[in-house]
């Protein structure tokens, strides 16, 4: 239909009809469900989780249920190794992976480096890039808050207390790996081939991608 000055009637109607398509694709926007998020298909129950390493999401991971729901749903989950630089070097990477963003790191190399009696180790440092760097992998895979993040560390206690502050920050989905990359020490020998990633044959490597490492930016 062609609407001219001397044509005021197909005008109006022009106008309505425009209005009214507009009209129905507001109320189609409206009505279309917003993107699914994924699931795991299965979890670990928090009955098998130490108090330790429990989380205020109650978000768990058994190694292999970590493997399966992130090889399955690549796009729409991210996965982070939260331990140190130098572990990562030393004992390798899981495959997978999204990215290493350590939730502490070690003293600087020429600075005093402090005793933990407890863990029978070195001091870690609380690391102030922990959050930003989350928040900025999460955006370069389009994700948000809401959708999931699996954390894993050495064996389950960092990425507990990672998934903790996520939590107090407004994220949602967090997901900590139980167990870990290598498990906790074996009491008899001190060795870690009780359980984990490593003891489950899941992908590894000591190969590490740079676009997954952590830099100060």
């Amino acid at each position: 239909m062609t609407c001219t000055r001397s044509d005021p009637h197909a005008r109006r109607t022009a106008l309505m009809a425009l209005a009214g398509a507009a009209c129905a694709a507001l109320l189609a926007l409206a009505a279309a469900p917003a993107a699914a998020q994924v699931s795991p298909a299965a979890t670990t129950p928090v009955s098998k989780v130490g108090e330790e390493q429990r989380t205020k999401l109650n978000l768990y991971l058994s190694p292999k249920q970590a493997f399966d729901f992130v090889t399955k749903n690549k796009s729409k989950v991210l996965f982070l190794d939260v331990r140190t630089r130098a572990e990562a070097v030393y004992t390798g990477m899981a495959t997978p992976v999204d990215a290493l963003v350590p939730y502490v790191e070690f003293p600087e190399m020429h600075a005093d480096w402090g005793w933990d009696e407890t863990r029978g180790a070195y001091k870690y440092e609380p690391f102030n890039d922990f959050a930003p760097e989350v928040a900025r992998r999460l955006q370069e895979k389009g994700l948000t808050k809401d959708d999931a993040i699996v954390l894993m560390c050495r064996s389950g206690d960092r990425s507990s207390r990672a998934a903790n502050l996520l939590a107090d920050l407004g994220y949602t989905r967090v997901y900590s790996v139980v167990g870990g990359f290598e498990g906790p020490a074996n009491e008899k020998t001190g060795m870690r081939d009780v359980a984990g990633w490593k003891k489950d044959r899941l992908p590894w490597s000591y190969e590490l991608d740079k676009k997954k490492m952590y830099f100060v930016r």
